[in-house]
């Protein structure tokens, strides 16, 4: 059954304007994306948003301004009879991240690895900085146009 796939994703920059993306080990796969995830039933977008950062991060935020909805077909990478639809805001953290922010990519510590040999997958966060910050720095298709885009907001 062919059916379409949500998913709400937030920029989160430090004060540097740093880019906070996931790193996550998925089936043996490894993805660099924006943090966010999939919308729930009877959920709108920000309220999706602000409960993936909880779950994700053990963190609150503020969903602030939109910045793109895909405007393109896109078939998931995880179920190829989804088509996704991803959204993305801006969100500021509204207390200090306490969740480990690693400083080299796919940096997963001994608790990550047995959640992720539990679970088929597991996550790590860091930043990039805007210096580096590209289309490259994530994974996914519709991650890499909202890259370019916020790199060119980014740097004006």
């Amino acid at each position: 059954m062919q059916q379409f796939n949500v998913r709400v994703y937030g920029i989160l920059l430090s004060p540097g304007k740093d880019i906070l993306v996931a790193d996550e080990l998925i089936k043996g796969n490894y993805y660099t994306k924006f943090p966010g995830g999939g919308m729930e039933f009877g959920e709108g977008t920000r309220d999706c948003l602000k409960r993936e950062f909880k779950e994700e991060m053990d963190l609150t935020v503020k969903v602030t301004d939109h910045i793109y909805t895909t405007d393109f077909f896109q078939i998931s990478y995880f179920k190829p009879e989804d088509q996704i639809i991803s959204i993305y805001y801006f969100v500021e953290a509204l207390e200090p991240i306490r969740t480990p922010i690693r400083s080299t990519e796919f940096e997963f510590d001994e608790a990550q690895m047995a959640i992720y040999k539990e679970r088929g997958e597991t996550e790590a966060f860091r930043y990039i900085s805007l210096d580096k910050f590209s289309e490259e720095s994530v994974t996914l298709p519709i991650d890499k146009v909202v890259a370019k885009m916020i790199k060119e907001q980014l740097s004006r």
